[in-house]
């Protein structure tokens, strides 16, 4: 029996992925697609996962709900700029045109309407800020018991995060930090939460060996896709402040349809929404319960990938 979920990302190159692995996922059924313009820009990002869903799944069963979201702490531009590269990737525009449609509605309220349309819970997959689920909760209360669990790609227990920012005391994960009041209204939520933060994907770094293999094996087109996607995302193997790239969404969306990838430990957290520490996670025995990823069984993880990635037609 296939799971059936809702997909919400922000377009950055490991969200497309995401979007890429799940359309070959025999044991995930697509309820709904949504993108945010967060670490990417809105309109490429929103083409880039029609034209995936064109060229590898089908079309007319799905439509990509476009958020309007704002912020007051964009990401670096040299980040969202991907989502333009991605656009142009050939092997997304051999036809000249893209079939699948935008939503009718913003992604807050495609999420609402998906969910009280579902005939059983939905499960949610957010590899992006929280922000449409936050918008959907306040609008719909009644959409709450419609959710299975959500799985999510942020927040960091570490000392420090990966946010940058003269605004920002440094504790924070990006995805967090874009909208801190949105992950405080999901965690005031009773929602079953499965949290991948920036510590479980230690063991998951996109080496100059992982790359070799998908290269090695580029006559897959669905590897091609991903080896090429990835080119985007530099080494900066000498670069301190962002010597690694590790695959955050990928990970969460692998681990929601095999949960036996990782293991997760229950701890209690909260978010701060004051400055300047707005966006921070932290662990308090106050806090809400969640299930943290803490390890990763990296061989089985890049294996599914592989596999996945030479299923494509």
């Amino acid at each position: 029996m296939s799971k059936k979920i809702y997909f919400s990302h922000d377009g950055g190159v490991d969200d497309l992925i995401s979007l890429f692995l799940l359309l070959q996922m025999k044991e995930i059924s697509l309820a709904g697609v949504s993108v945010m313009g967060a670490d990417s820009y809105l309109q490429p990002a929103g083409a880039a996962s029609r034209k995936i869903i064109d060229r590898f799944g089908v079309p007319n069963q799905l439509t990509v709900a476009y958020s309007n979201a704002k912020t007051a702490h964009p990401f670096p531009k040299e980040w969202r700029l991907d989502a333009y590269s991605e656009n142009a990737l050939p092997i997304l525009n051999e036809t000249g045109k893209i079939t699948c449609q935008k939503a009718s509605l913003p992604a807050d309220e495609d999420l609402i309407q998906k969910l009280r349309d579902a005939k059983e819970p939905l499960t949610l997959l957010f590899t992006g800020p929280l922000s449409d689920l936050a918008s959907a909760l306040v609008k719909a209360p009644d959409i709450e018991p419609k959710i299975k669990e959500l799985y999510w790609m942020g927040g960091t227990f570490l000392k420090r995060g990966n946010v940058m920012e003269p605004d920002s005391d440094g504790s924070q994960e990006w995805n967090a930090f874009w909208d801190p009041e949105a992950v405080k209204t999901v965690f005031d939520s009773q929602l079953k939460i499965t949290m991948v933060a920036l510590e479980s994907t230690n063991k998951v770094p996109l080496t100059n060996e992982v790359r070799l293999t998908w290269a090695q094996n580029r006559r897959y087109p669905g590897l091609d896709f991903i080896g090429n996607s990835y080119a985007f995302v530099p080494e900066l193997s000498l670069f301190e402040t962002n010597s690694t790239y590790f695959l955050w969404d990928v990970l969460t969306t692998c681990l929601l349809a095999d949960p036996s990838l990782g293991q997760t430990k229950e701890v209690f957290c909260d978010v701060s929404t004051a400055y300047p520490s707005a966006g921070k996670t932290y662990l308090t025995p106050e806090g809400r319960p969640v299930s943290l990823v803490y390890d990763v069984n990296r061989e089985q993880f890049f294996d599914l990938i592989l596999k996945l990635g030479k299923k494509a037609k």
